[in-house]
This record gives structure tokens, sequence and C-alpha cells, in this order.
């Protein structure tokens, strides 16, 4: 058997055993730690999928402007997830106005599912917060909330979230 055809057979086979998740905003998936899929996407992908404000923020991590986020004063029941493929991340129970313009939580939902990595851009040392499922940036975290349960701010992109009031559907984002 000559070695393109072990080769074709070999992608046929890898290409044949690709898992995805089901659902808006899932894409082919990889399993992460404790079995909790992975979506993996190309650029090209999250680009068509995500609004440019969106893309810029979640992929490129940028930042929006504060005091400007669709989420900084929404205190409604409900559950906030990434904007990018829909995982649960914070509920409003960890939610307070801490003034700083962006939506602020002193605990996520679930200790898996966000991602805390050390970053040092901009000359600065602080913990970016990223979602667990996709990688996607949703902003940083700080320890400067002393009146709250766990003295942790995430402060976190309102352009990174969709919120979903108790009993309800996911709020589309304001275009």
């Amino acid at each position: 058997m000559s070695w393109s055809l072990i080769l074709l057979a070999m992608g046929l086979l890898v290409l044949g055993c690709e898992r995805r998740v089901v659902g808006e905003g899932s894409g082919p998936v990889a399993s992460g730690e404790g079995g909790e899929p992975k979506v993996v996407r190309s650029e090209e992908e999250w680009r068509k999928v995500l609004s440019p404000e969106q893309y810029r923020v979640l992929r490129q991590k940028g930042t929006e402007r504060a005091f400007t986020g669709e989420y900084d004063h929404t205190f409604a029941p409900g559950t906030y997830e990434c904007a990018a493929c829909g995982n649960e991340l914070f509920t409003s129970d960890t939610k307070f106005n801490s003034g700083c313009g962006w939506p602020a939580f002193y605990a996520a939902k679930a200790g898996d599912r966000v991602t805390l990595t050390p970053d040092y851009s901009h000359g600065m040392t602080r913990v970016e917060v990223t979602c667990a499922r996709c990688g996607s940036h949703l902003g940083h975290i700080f320890n400067d909330a002393p009146d709250q349960p766990t003295g942790q701010r995430y402060c976190i992109n309102s352009v990174s979230l969709k919120f979903v009031p108790a009993g309800g559907e996911a709020l589309k984002h304001k275009e």
C-alpha cells in the first residue's frame, strides 16, 4: 500500500471522528479537564459569528470603554453567559455595583467556568479572566472588593456576556 493511501485513510479517520457541541455558538470541540467540551474555531470562524466589537474584545483581548457597557447597571435576576460560546459564567446573585464602569461579580458561577492567567501587558500586573470553554477574553479579576464575600472583583466587559433573565432566553446585544 502506498504512503499516500495510508495518509488519506488516516486523514479521513481523523475527520470522521470530529466532535461538535450542538447549539448556538458551537464549533469543533476537544475535551478539556473534567471532560468539559472545549469550543475550537479558527479566527475566520470567530469573525463570522461575533460582531466586530465582540471580536475585538473577546478574541483580541480588547476592553470596552468604561461606563458604556450594556450590563454595568443590570441587576435583574438571571445568568450571564459567554457571548462567544454560551458557557454559563456568572449569576446575578454575585453581581454588585463596584462603580468601576464595567459589570462586577465577586465570584464565577463555578471555579472551572473561567480560567485565570497572569497578565503583564500595558506595564501592569493583573490577572486575566477567560472563558474556560472557548478561551475568549472576558476581563480581569482584582483583590480590591473588601466589602464582598470573596474580597474579589471580576471586572468583566459587557460585550463579552449574554444575559439570560431568570426563566428566560438570552437577550441579544444592542448593535
